[in-house]
């Protein structure tokens, strides 16, 4: 689905997860990229001595062949200078016209929960391309696309998603799920308002189940928390996201940006400027769109 893919290497598990992440989303005869990013001139240090500069280079080209080695994938290789991750990641993904960054997610905490670093939400928020996380661990249990879950409320975003869902899937040959969650909007004191939450599910159901070529259901409860759940029962969950300003760079919205820690598995984050962006002209059942609300 994924024609050129570049991967943020760091030389741990997280950045190996990302490797087998992308495995699985790179169309065949695609390009994938590893890059590692090094601060380079932009460390004080450095910039006064500059071979150490080039060391830390020689250093990163050394652990980029040894994971490249480690996967057995005719992958490029980039050594980025920049004065954080997710900065290089983004540059480096505008320079070779990239159309999807994956990331890993790192450890932390006495319980262990596998949640999103500083470097990675960094390289989430702002990147011009379509992003991908791996879950911690992803590599050492890869498995094949078989059931791809797709959160959907109706917008723009949502249908462009529906649509990279729809691509993978025929890339695949897996089934397609989508959820809509269904919520309450409440003010600051004076409760519930709109009409009954059983009416709201019941024509978010009917809506749902019309989507073509594609199993949707409806439910009740916090969106981000019910996806999170929804996309645990499959092999990887895509939500869209809204993209602002003359660079269409990313803004993710509270939907994606809470998902980030807490996706059970893969998670796929479509920004408006895509090409699956070409879906939200139809509703998904080959009709016009109605108007969304600004």
């Amino acid at each position: 689905m994924f024609k050129n893919v570049l991967v943020g290497v760091d030389g741990r598990a997280s950045g190996r997860d990302a490797i087998a992440l992308a495995s699985q989303l790179t169309e065949p005869g695609g390009a994938i990229t590893f890059a590692h990013v090094i601060p380079g001139v932009f460390k004080p240090s450095h910039a006064v001595v500059p071979g150490r500069v080039q060391d830390d280079r020689e250093e990163a080209e050394r652990l980029l062949e040894d994971e490249r080695a480690k996967a057995s994938i005719d992958a490029k290789l980039a050594v980025v200078q920049a004065p954080s991750p997710g900065q290089g990641l983004h540059e480096h993904a505008e320079v070779i016209d990239a159309d999807l960054l994956v990331l890993g997610t790192c450890r932390h905490g006495i319980v262990g929960r596998a949640i999103l670093g500083n470097d990675t939400r960094a390289a989430i928020n702002g990147a011009p391309c379509a992003i991908a996380v791996a879950p911690l661990g992803y590599a050492e249990h890869p498995h094949a696309l078989h059931t791809i879950a797709v959160g959907y409320d109706r917008s723009n975003e949502a249908k462009a998603a529906l649509a990279a869902g729809k691509a993978l899937a025929e890339q695949t040959h897996a089934k397609v799920r989508a959820r809509q969650v269904v919520s309450i909007p409440y003010t600051g004191w004076i409760g519930p308002i709109g009409i009954g939450i059983d009416e709201m599910i019941d024509e978010a159901q009917a809506y749902m189940s019309d989507l073509p070529d594609v199993q949707g259901d409806a439910v009740y409860g916090l969106t981000s928390e019910e996806l999170a759940v929804f996309g645990g029962e499959c092999d990887i969950l895509i939500v869209g996201s809204r993209g602002y300003g003359p660079a269409r760079r990313l803004m993710l919205g509270s939907t994606s940006n809470n998902l980030q820690g807490r996706a059970r598995g893969p998670l796929l984050i479509i920004p408006r400027g895509t090409r699956f962006s070409d879906a939200a002209a139809s509703d998904g059942r080959g009709r016009a769109q109605e108007p969304v609300p600004a």
